[in-house]
Order: structure tokens, then C-alpha cells, then sequence
């Protein structure tokens, strides 16, 4: 039995859930396994530059404030208040491809480095197109530069991201985040389409193990 979160470390309403789905993970990490998938929310043909987003996100940041608590930090804000000064490009492609890495060094950690993109991204202002945005993760994980910049850089892991966007398609994914719970191959319970607080979010997890173990005894 698996937890699927699918997420996209461009998502505004995943970074306000980030606190959210670690504490779940964390909290019933005995009873099943939580697997972050990637969506590729932002993948442009060409380059397209902050500009073409920034209003929508100026309006929306404080929403997701509102509902999740979490707060955007300045260095992220001020590409937003400025577009017109921002070399930002965004693309989901690259932070994919970290979090591939980072899965196989430590697979049981997936949120937590997960949120931490987000952390990088969406507070610190670190732009995750650039190699650079990773170097102070790598220090934090002590993962070694050479091997991760090498993988970063690799058809093999750029191919393993653009699977995790096929299989978030597959899924039926139209929005982010999405919380699954994967019973066997084929069977799946939808718990979260969109920001979900904790105490829904615990309550339908819950409400299908329950579920689960009645059916298990009759």
C-alpha cells in the first residue's frame, strides 16, 4: 500500500501543503510508503519568461496564505512585483529530475526534499532552473556534487522525469496537489484534488483503512 503525492515544485498550493503531506507521511510512515510524483506542470516548448504568470501569481500567493498558513518569502515576491527585472524562465523539467536523484539516495525522505525545493524555490528565491538552486541541498543531504550534477545532466534521469509526468497523466491528474492511496495495481483512493488540510486529509486516510480492514474481515 502506497501514498502518491503528485505535485509540481512550481505549485503555489503544493508549496502550502508541503507542511501538510510531511506530517502525514511522517505520521503513518509504519503503515505505508509515500512516493512523490512530479507533473510537469510548467513545461514550455520554448522558454517562457516569469512576465507571462506574474499577475495571476501576485493575486493568488495571498490565497494560498490565507488558506495554508505558509508565507512567500521576499526574494521570491520580488520576481513577481518585477517582472520586467526578473531573468526567470520557469520550467518543471529540471527539479524533476533532482527529485529522481534524490529518491534513489533516500527514498523514505521524498517529501522532505520535496517541500525543501519548494522552501528553495518559492521563499529563498532561488531559481530551479539553475544548477546553483541545489548546491546548499546537496550540502544539507550530504549528497556528493560531482555524481548528482552528473545525473542532473543525464538522458537516464531526465527520461525517469518525463515518465513520472506520463504516469501523473495516467493517473488522471488535472490538478495540483493530489494525494492517491494505491491500494494494489489497479485499485486506487482518491484523497485530496487540490490544497487539503490535515485534519480532512488524516480523516479520509483513515476513513479507507477502515474501510479496508472491514472488508479484509468479511
Amino acid at each position: 500500500m502506497n501514498l502518491i503525492y503528485c505535485y509540481d515544485a512550481y505549485c503555489g498550493w503544493c508549496y502550502g501543503f508541503s507542511p501538510i503531506i510531511k506530517r502525514v507521511s511522517e505520521e503513518y510512515k509504519n503503515l505505508f510508503h509515500t512516493e512523490v510524483l512530479s507533473g510537469g506542470m510548467i513545461l514550455p516548448e520554448t522558454p517562457t519568461h516569469i512576465g507571462t504568470m506574474a499577475n495571476y501569481i501576485l493575486k493568488a500567493y495571498k490565497t494560498v496564505e490565507d488558506y495554508s498558513g505558509i508565507k512567500f518569502g521576499k526574494d521570491y515576491l520580488w520576481h513577481i512585483e518585477n517582472p520586467d527585472l526578473s531573468d526567470w524562465f520557469p520550467n518543471s523539467e529540471k527539479p524533476a529530475i533532482a527529485l529522481c536523484i534524490f529518491k534513489e539516495f533516500f527514498p523514505e525522505q521524498q517529501t522532505a526534499f520535496a517541500s525543501d525545493l519548494q522552501y528553495a524555490l518559492h521563499y529563498e528565491g532561488r531559481d530551479l532552473t539553475d544548477d546553483a538552486a541545489y548546491e546548499h541541498l546537496l550540502e544539507k543531504y550530504n549528497i556528493n556534487k560531482i555524481t548528482f550534477y552528473e545525473k542532473l545532466h543525464s538522458e537516464t534521469y531526465t527520461d525517469k522525469a518525463k515518465y513520472e509526468f506520463a504516469l501523473c497523466k495516467q493517473l488522471q491528474v488535472s490538478g495540483y496537489p493530489c494525494v492517491l492511496m494505491q491500494v494494489n495495481e489497479s485499485k486506487f483512493f482518491l484523497l485530496a484534488k487540490g490544497f487539503t488540510t490535515y485534519d480532512d486529509l488524516k480523516a479520509r486516510i483513515d476513513n479507507v483503512l477502515k474501510e479496508l480492514e472491514n472488508n479484509a474481515t468479511n
